[in-house]
C-alpha cells in the first residue's frame, strides 16, 4: 500500500521542479491574454442572477452603486470576473484563494495585540483556487482606479508592475523561509512607516500617519456612538433607513423581546466557534439590541445585522456585525469548499490567509424573518479597520500601495499554497509582470464596457438603480 506525498512533504528540489514544469502547462507568457466568450458570460445576467438571493428592496441599491464610477461596477462584478477567469489555462498551484482580492480589500485593522497592521480584509468569496485568479483581479483593479483617477498610461503601467514584481519577489523571499517564519510575517504598520519614509516625501508620510492614527479610533466606541441613541434609559441602535434599519423600522413589524430572545440563543451556538479564552470574554457581554445593515458594494443585498452588546455599563459596549455567507463566486469553477456551512467556509478561509484575525470571528446558522435559515460569520462591526482612500491617492502613493497590496497576497498564498512550487514558476525574470501588465490593461477596457452595459440596463428598465445611497 503506498502513501500520496502531500507536495509540501516533497523535498524543496522536487517543489521547485513542480513549478518550472508548470511552466510547459501554462507559460507564464500566457498570463497576458485575455478574452471574453460573449456567449458565456452576460455581466447582466450574472449579476441578476446574484440578486435573485438578495433583500428585493436593497438590490437597486447595490446597482445605484455600482453604476457611480468604473471602479463602483469592479467592486460588484467579482462574479463576472471569477466567469470570465475560469476559462483560462492555469498552472496547477493551488492556494486558499481570496476570491475579491481587489485594492479595496486590501487594508489596516487593529491586531488583537493592539498593532496596527496591514492586510487582506475581506473573505466573502474565499476558496482553494488558482493563485493567478487573485493576482489578476488585484492589477485589473489598479488599472481600473488609475483610471478613476486619470493617470496615463505608462502610470498605471508602472503601478501594476509594481506590483506584480513585489508578488514575485516577495514569493522568493517567502520560498527562502522556514515554515514557522512565514506563518508569523505580517505588515505592522509602525514599522512599514519607519521604512518607507526615506523613499516618499514627507508629506505623504505625514499624511499616512494621521490616517494611521484615524484607523486606530474606529473601534466599538466610535461605533457606538455614531449608530446608537439612548431610547428608555437604554442605548438602541438610532434609525437610518434605509441603511440601518431597526427591528421597529422592518416591513409587517417583528416581535422586538422574541426577536432578541432567539438571537441570544443562536448567539450561544456562535460562542462555541470561537477559542476557549474568547468565550469566556464573550460571557460577560449581554445582547441589547439587533437592526439590519447595508454594508459595502457587491454585498449590498446580502443580509447583515449588527448586534449591540453591552458589558460592565452602558459606556462598555461590544458591536459584532452577523453578515451572510453565500457560496463564493469561485464555487463554480472552483473545488467544492470542504465546509457545509458557508460561514465556516469564510472564516477558516480568513484564519488562514489572514497574519492575525479578529478575535470575536466566527460562524452560525441563523433562520431569518422569511423562516429560511442562511449561513453567516461574525465580527467586530470595526476594530481599527479602514482602507485607502482613492479620490486622494497619488501615482506615488498608489505604486506604494500596490507593493503592500503585492507583498500581502503573497504572504498569504505562501501561508495556505506551495510557495517553492509558485517561486520557481515565477521565476526571477520580468516575464511575469510584463504579463500582468498586459492583461490588466486589457481587463480594465472590459471593465468600461460592462460599467457602460450596466447603465444600459437601468436605461432600457432591465434592472432598477438607486443612486445616492
Amino acid at each position: 500500500m503506498t502513501t500520496k506525498t502531500a507536495p509540501n512533504h516533497l523535498s524543496a528540489t522536487d517543489r521547485m521542479a513542480r513549478g518550472k514544469a508548470a511552466r510547459q502547462k501554462s507559460p507564464r507568457s500566457s498570463l497576458a491574454e485575455f478574452s471574453r466568450d460573449e456567449k458565456a458570460v452576460d455581466p447582466i445576467a450574472i449579476l441578476e442572477q446574484q440578486a435573485a438571493t438578495r433583500v428585493p428592496e436593497l438590490v437597486p441599491i447595490r446597482y445605484g452603486r455600482m453604476l457611480a464610477s468604473p471602479f463602483a461596477f469592479f467592486r460588484g462584478a467579482a462574479a463576472v470576473m471569477a466567469a470570465d477567469l475560469a476559462g483560462r489555462p492555469t498552472s496547477g498551484i493551488q492556494v486558499q484563494a481570496c476570491g475579491d482580492a481587489h485594492l479595496m480589500n486590501f487594508g489596516v485593522y487593529m491586531s488583537p495585540e493592539r498593532r496596527l497592521v496591514f492586510d487582506i480584509n475581506d473573505f466573502d468569496e474565499t476558496l482553494p483556487g488558482p493563485w493567478e485568479w487573485d493576482v489578476k483581479r488585484l492589477t485589473a483593479s489598479l488599472v481600473i482606479a488609475g483610471l478613476d483617477r486619470g493617470f496615463t498610461e505608462v502610470e498605471r503601467e508602472m503601478i501594476v508592475r509594481s506590483a506584480a514584481r513585489r508578488y514575485r519577489e516577495a514569493m522568493q523571499e517567502f520560498a527562502s523561509m522556514r515554515n514557522l517564519e512565514v506563518w508569523y510575517s505580517s505588515l505592522d504598520v509602525e514599522r512599514l512607516l519607519e521604512q518607507i519614509a526615506s523613499q516618499i516625501r514627507k508629506k505623504v508620510v505625514r499624511t499616512a500617519e494621521r490616517n494611521a492614527a484615524k484607523a486606530t479610533s474606529r473601534d466599538n466606541i466610535q461605533a457606538f456612538d455614531k449608530m446608537t441613541e439612548m431610547v428608555g434609559g437604554e442605548p438602541r441602535f438610532r434609525s437610518q433607513p434605509p441603511l440601518i434599519q431597526t427591528l421597529e423600522d422592518l416591513e409587517g413589524g417583528v416581535d422586538r423581546e422574541g426577536t432578541l430572545d432567539g438571537v441570544g440563543r443562536l448567539l450561544k451556538a456562535y460562542r462555541r466557534t470561537l477559542v476557549e479564552d474568547r468565550r469566556h470574554l464573550f460571557d460577560g457581554y449581554r445582547l441589547v439590541d439587533v437592526a439590519r445593515k447595508v454594508v459595502g458594494v457587491g454585498s449590498v443585498g446580502s443580509r447583515a445585522w449588527v448586534l449591540l452588546l453591552l458589558g460592565r455599563d452602558e459606556r462598555d459596549p461590544l458591536i459584532l456585525q452577523a453578515k451572510e455567507a453565500q457560496a463564493s463566486v469561485l464555487q463554480p469553477y472552483a473545488p467544492r469548499s470542504q465546509f457545509t456551512n458557508s460561514g465556516q467556509r469564510v472564516v477558516a478561509g480568513q484564519r488562514l490567509m489572514q497574519a492575525t484575525s479578529d478575535i470575536f470571528l466566527g460562524w452560525q446558522r441563523f433562520p431569518g424573518f422569511d423562516g429560511i435559515t442562511r449561513d453567516y460569520y461574525v465580527r467586530q462591526l470595526r476594530d481599527g479597520k479602514a482602507s485607502a482612500n482613492l479620490e486622494t491617492m497619488s501615482v506615488a502613493t498608489m505604486d506604494q500601495y500596490a507593493r503592500m497590496c503585492g507583498w500581502t497576497l503573497a504572504r498569504a498564498h505562501a501561508r495556505s499554497g506551495d510557495r517553492i512550487a509558485l517561486a520557481s514558476y515565477l521565476g526571477r525574470s520580468e516575464t511575469f509582470d510584463s504579463a500582468l501588465v498586459w492583461f490588466a490593461e486589457a481587463y480594465g477596457n472590459q471593465n468600461i464596457r460592462d460599467h457602460a452595459a450596466l447603465a444600459d440596463a437601468v436605461k432600457a428598465g432591465r434592472v432598477k438603480a438607486e443612486t445616492g445611497v
